[in-house]
């Protein structure tokens, strides 16, 4: 067994990373900035295996942000650390577009320190968060010849050129260049995950910049319809995170794996948003009458990768549809309690392509 950190920890994806190393044995390093996440959290891990007799080996560190952006903190944390996963991040990714510097400090500067910090511990190994959004969009920066000729719309594969189209996604190529660079120079591996959509209990379903589906569910369980942006034909695949998480943590430990990129997720079955909001609707029992808005800027029509390298490599075989996600999702937010939702992130640019859920608090 080791001795891992995970930043972001306290997050969706990140405390589910944390329970699952937890219940394989390992000692966890939980780092989060609280940025959006809940400090509750950690703490009910630990009463959890506590109350189930399982000794409690996390090690939880809540910072505000500018001590996560300390290169010595972090180091001093990281000592005796033989793996890091980062996937600490603004992932915000059409907000990006609005709210440029909040994102990309949080998303590139960040990853920046994280890697210097871990090579300066003498991490053996980082694996790296990515997002979908490398990507992009051949069409959008006026490859739509090559992207008809090669049917690179979607699904997209890890040897595809990157193309994001916001900058959010220009943050995440811009980390895996530096953590590249960085980590082939010092010696230290390094892996790049990209997962995408990922769905699931404990999603912050507050949160009015992100997450479709929980945006979508936390409104209808109000009685209150769902804004959709452009005519709903947006396409994308989504991901259970129960699904997503055992892969996610053999990325620090499968051999073999140094500088490889990989897909975490489902690639089939698309659905339109469109689709996921009447697949709610349904579950909930709601009469779905929706506002449509204007398209929301630089966001990609088609975007789904494919999964045939991590089935391959990891043998990733997802187990859980798509309904039976939502489903869990939907039960999760009853037990907790639909919420208003919190505009807890500043909008740097505020003009007349502003969406107006954000420029308006609509939601």
């Amino acid at each position: 067994m080791a001795y891992v950190a995970v930043t972001g920890a306290a997050g969706f994806l990140g405390s589910h990373l944390v329970e699952h190393l937890l219940d394989n044995g390992h000692e966890v390093l939980a780092l989060d900035n609280m940025l959006g996440a809940d400090p509750k959290t950690l703490t009910e891990i630990v009463e959890q295996h506590l109350q189930e007799g399982k000794p409690s080996r996390l090690f939880p560190r809540l910072y505000d942000c500018a001590d996560l952006s300390n290169l010595n903190v972090l180091a001093s944390e990281l000592r005796s650390c033989s793996v890091v996963y980062h996937l600490a991040a603004a992932p915000h990714e059409g907000l990006s577009v609005f709210s440029p510097c909040v994102v990309t400090q949080h998303t590139y500067f960040s990853t920046v320190v994280m890697a210097t910090a871990a090579i300066k511990a003498g991490v053996k190994r980082f694996v790296f968060a990515s997002s979908m959004s490398r990507y992009g969009s051949m069409s959008y920066l006026g490859w739509g010849l090559e992207a008809a000729k090669f049917g690179k719309y979607a699904p997209f594969v890890e040897a595809d050129k990157t193309y994001p189209v916001d900058p959010y996604g220009i943050a995440k190529v811009a980390a895996e260049d530096v953590l590249r660079v960085l980590a082939v120079q010092h010696g230290m591996e390094h892996v790049i995950a990209v997962p995408h959509n990922i769905v699931g209990p404990r999603q912050k379903y507050d949160d009015p910049y992100r997450n479709v589906a929980s945006i979508f569910a936390n409104l209808m369980l109000q009685d209150r319809q769902p804004y959709i942006y452009g005519d709903g034909q947006q396409q994308r695949v989504f991901s259970d995170v129960a699904d997503c998480v055992p892969i996610l943590a053999r990325l620090g430990f499968e051999p073999n794996l140094d500088g490889e990129i990989f897909n975490i997720g489902p690639d089939d079955n698309p659905v339109t948003i469109l689709e996921l909001a009447k697949l709610l609707a349904g579950i909930i029992g709601f009469a779905l009458r929706p506002t449509f808005l204007p398209d929301r800027p630089c966001e990609v029509k088609h975007a789904w990768p494919s999964a045939d390298k991590a089935r391959q490599r990891l043998g990733y075989d997802p187990k859980i549809g798509l309904t039976e996600t939502l489903e869990r999702l939907v039960a999760y937010i009853q037990d907790k309690g639909a919420k208003p939702f919190r505009y807890h992130l500043p909008v740097e640019i505020v003009n007349q392509k502003t969406p107006r859920t954000w420029s308006e608090k609509l939601l």
